[in-house]
């Protein structure tokens, strides 16, 4: 009996490192997930899960146990991101990029990163045109079940919220566009209305009875 696909994405999710830092290829940890559920991405493109990770997979999978393809980076040490503060022009572009809201800042203030939230992706550091991004090593105790929950609710979280704005972006287009498109379009011609039928019918009589008057006459 084969399992429940959504249940095998549940649980091979569960043993991914939750940093949703794309390094497998795909938009984060739970579609990694779902594409080894479907038979569609190896257990092997997790650095940040390790060998022990893929060995965690392989056993939940009943698979052979191989080695981290190194298409998909090298496996190191976790690392926490730091904003220097004294180097931050504000641009929010490491907050656009972070995928669970673990930078706070507003344009043209200076950021920080939130050091409990932080999951080692690194995707705010190309993100960043100052460089003003350091990398320290994050603490051991910080890389546990919980912490791996609470990265996997925001990234959720994060998604939702940016799905509900591209939905209400599209609508507010799509808006802009009718109303475009009604003061491009021609006025109608109201200076003739069309006639009621009552009024259709009495100049059908009318025409009738000249009819029928030119006859007698």
């Amino acid at each position: 009996m084969t399992a429940d696909p959504d249940t095998l994405a549940d649980r091979i999710d569960a043993l991914l490192p939750q940093t949703q830092c794309e390094q497998c290829g795909f938009h984060g940890c739970r579609p990694y997930a779902e594409a080894i559920a479907a038979d569609e991405a190896d257990i092997n493109q997790c650095p940040p899960g390790g060998q022990a990770g893929i060995d965690a997979l392989a056993r939940l999978l009943g698979r052979q146990g191989k080695p981290l393809d190194p298409e998909h980076g090298v496996e190191k040490p976790r690392m926490l991101a730091r904003v220097i503060e004294d180097e931050c022009i504000g641009c929010t572009k490491c907050i656009q990029v972070c995928p669970v809201d673990a930078i706070v800042g507003a344009g043209k203030q200076m950021h920080t990163v939130i050091a409990d939230h932080c999951t080692g992706c690194e995707l705010c550091v190309p993100a960043c045109p100052v460089d003003c991004i350091a990398l320290v090593p994050m603490p051991s105790a910080q890389i546990d079940a919980a912490h791996a929950h609470d990265a996997r609710r925001r990234f959720r979280k994060r998604e939702l919220r940016l799905s509900r704005l591209r939905a209400e972006r599209a609508a507010q287009l799509a808006a802009r566009k009718a109303t475009l498109h009604e003061t491009r379009a021609p006025a109608a011609d109201t200076s003739r209305k069309p006639l009621s039928r009552s009024a259709v019918q009495e100049a059908i009589a009318r025409a009738r009875a000249k009819r029928e008057a030119r006859r007698k006459s």
